[in-house]
């Protein structure tokens, strides 16, 4: 039978900028029988109406991770059937993050326009189409795994379940007509022109992230149950429970047991959220999935550990004026294998940015957060470090850094931290954390523009990538100047000397409007430090003189540098180019080595070229 454990997640209490941390174990998990299930989403009606008035929704996206190792980490590589290939930018290494292009070094497997390609590579001068595999109008495909001989596509798929309804299903008091889920496709690909089908395994909910280690793949879902219904059958069996399919087993629809729901007393939680685990080594044994009641929308993992974080909007009192900022629940669960257990909890005042704002290091958790608003003159933002130990009970802190701004990037290298706030200028803050109870700040920078993504160069070397800034002042409002966005801004920060952290190079492309997917998305990333390539792809606009507010389109593609300790110098520029103007198929969306050859992979064009000399060396149409 699959293991499936719900968990009911606390409910934040509202805090203040002070820290102060609330936390649950296992031990304080109680069972939960049918009747108290429905006595929770029946209080959840009765407490929106009451608050009906000022309903507020928060929908984060996720993203990333951190390294939790002393290293630098560097750019993956892999090498199979001795052809040396690059591997998705990741935030810990030996954690594969899903992505829509992946390659063995022989093949590119391409996610694109609702159909899976593959792409003969190598040689590179006879590049070609093998297979492209479309989809049903039900199965919208958006990231994929690659492991040994199997390919894992990860979608969306929508189901009308009623003409399928089992006997089960029938029985059931207004049963929906049809439901979302989160789809993992697994393909075996020993043979690319001819991928075969081996497993499918679905979760109710939509996709949050998800993650490989080794032979396992997890799938983080969120469910928003329809409680309401219950309105309009009081007497009746309502079903919310989520629904989860794998044909390892068989491809009946399955409920989650009433007897395996868990919760945690006095919360307030309703939406579900799932972590399936499954093994590609083992295609036939079945799927385990754990799931709490709680919609947690950014997550962290190491090797060893889940962690998922949800703003608790919900527990935010409305004040005249205006409503407090909220603080974050953070739910940690241990993970061997396929075996995922629930191991505690804790509340950090403020909100987490993205998943580079959580790291797991020597035992300990660390994450960065910001309080408040930073438009907010009289209660003025502040931003924190909170540092916990394995069970989530804070040992140190930092508190109150760059008041009246908010965090833009975080990363954590072992015993240093770096940490971007923004507001009229950029602060890159150096933390010591090598005593987990007593961080402290060690140098501060301020500089024009701000850091979206920081990258390890070295150990004592960081690399940024944002945006350039114009301050220009207001002199009819006679309020704070105003802050534009320019170009986008790359910067080499020099740490030897961590007291006084230096900007050695930088480098700004283009002007306003101006743009690159690596802003928010790191596996946009193309970074080989012993191959001196930092690639990615961009969207080049250049302003018009005189005119603030018109800018001239100029490039679309990927830009080539190598950045090095004496300086930042652009190799090449990479277009698939379609005409005068930005457009869909001209959009090169991942850059990837394999050996000394370079892809660039746009939706209708993949392109080769020597990394030596960046000529073009071969080109196939995908369309």
């Amino acid at each position: 039978m699959t293991s499936v454990i719900l968990i009911l997640a606390m409910t934040a209490l509202f805090t203040s900028s002070k820290p102060k941390v609330v936390s649950q174990t296992e031990t304080d998990i109680q069972p939960v029988t049918k009747e108290k299930l429905t006595e929770i989403f029946q209080e959840a009606i009765k407490e929106e109406k009451r608050n009906q008035r000022f309903t507020i929704f928060s929908r984060d996206t996720a993203q990333q991770e951190m390294s939790a190792s002393n290293e630098s980490p560097k750019a993956d590589s892999a090498v199979t059937g001795g052809n040396e290939h690059s591997e998705t930018n990741t935030q810990v290494q030996g954690v594969d993050e899903a992505d829509i292009v992946k390659t063995d070094g022989e093949y590119i497997y391409q996610i694109i326009d609702g159909k899976l390609n593959i792409i003969q590579a190598v040689p590179a001068k006879e590049m070609q189409l093998v297979t492209a595999i479309p989809f049903s109008q039900s199965f919208s495909p958006s990231q994929m795994f690659l492991y040994a001989d199997q390919l894992v596509v990860i979608g969306y798929t929508f189901h009308d379940i009623t003409p399928h309804q089992s006997q089960k299903q029938r029985t059931m008091i207004y049963p929906p007509r049809h439901y979302e889920a989160t789809t993992a496709i697994v393909y075996d690909v020993k043979e690319p022109q001819n991928p075969e089908e081996i497993r499918r395994v679905e979760v109710e909910g939509n996709h949050v992230t998800s993650r490989r280690i080794d032979n396992y793949v997890y799938l983080v879902t969120s469910h928003y149950p329809n409680y309401w219904i219950m309105e309009d059958a009081r007497d009746e069996d309502v079903e919310l429970r989520p629904r989860y399919s794998d044909t390892a087993n068989n491809e009946e629809i399955s409920l989650v047991p009433y007897e395996k729901i868990h919760y945690i007393p006095h919360s307030s939680e309703t939406n579900f959220t799932l972590i399936s685990a499954f093994d590609l080594d083992d295609p036939k044994k079945e799927a385990s999935i754990t799931s709490y009641l709680g919609s947690g929308n950014l997550v962290y993992m190491s090797k060893d550990n889940i962690y998922i974080a949800v703003a608790n909007y919900q527990a935010i009192p409305f004040r005249e004026g205006g409503f407090d900022s909220p603080d974050t629940n953070i739910y940690k669960f241990s993970v061997e294998g396929d075996k995922v257990e629930f191991h505690s909890s804790a509340e950090v005042p403020g909100t987490i940015l993205n998943q580079f704002s959580m790291d797991e290091f020597n035992g300990t958790f660390r994450v960065a957060t910001t309080k408040g608003d930073t438009w907010n003159t009289n209660k003025p933002s502040a931003n924190h470090l909170f540092i916990y130990d394995e069970n989530l009970k804070q040992i140190g802190s930092l508190s109150d850094l760059a008041r009246g701004e908010r965090i833009y990037s975080a990363r954590f290298m072992g015993e240093r931290i770096y940490i971007v706030t923004f507001k009229q200028v950029d602060p890159l803050f150096v933390i010591d954390a090598s005593n987990p109870k007593a961080p402290k700040v060690l140098g501060e920078l301020k500089i024009p523009g701000f850091s979206n993504y920081l990258h390890p160069y070295d150990e004592n070397h960081v690399i940024g990538f944002g945006q350039d800034t114009k301050v220009v002042a207001d002199n009819k409002m006679m309020s704070e100047p105003m802050v534009y966005t320019d170009g986008v801004k790359i910067s080499l920060f020099d740490i030897r000397d961590v007291n006084n952290p230096k900007e050695k190079f930088t480098e700004v492309i283009g002007g306003r409007g101006t743009y690159s997917p690596l802003n928010y998305d790191h596996k946009a990333l193309l970074f080989n430090k012993e191959k001196g390539i930092f690639a990615f792809p961009i969207t080049v606009y250049q302003n018009l003189e005189g005119k603030m507010y018109e800018q001239k389109f100029e490039f679309q593609g990927a830009y080539v540098y190598e950045i090095h300790l004496d300086g930042i110098d652009l190799k090449a520029k990479l277009s698939h180019d379609t005409g005068p103007y930005e457009t869909w198929e001209g959009e090169i969306q991942r850059v990837l080595t394999i050996n000394d050859t370079l892809y660039a992979i746009s939706p209708t064009k993949i392109s080769a070229y020597d990394t030596k000399n960046y000529q073009q060396i071969g080109e196939a149409t995908i369309r």
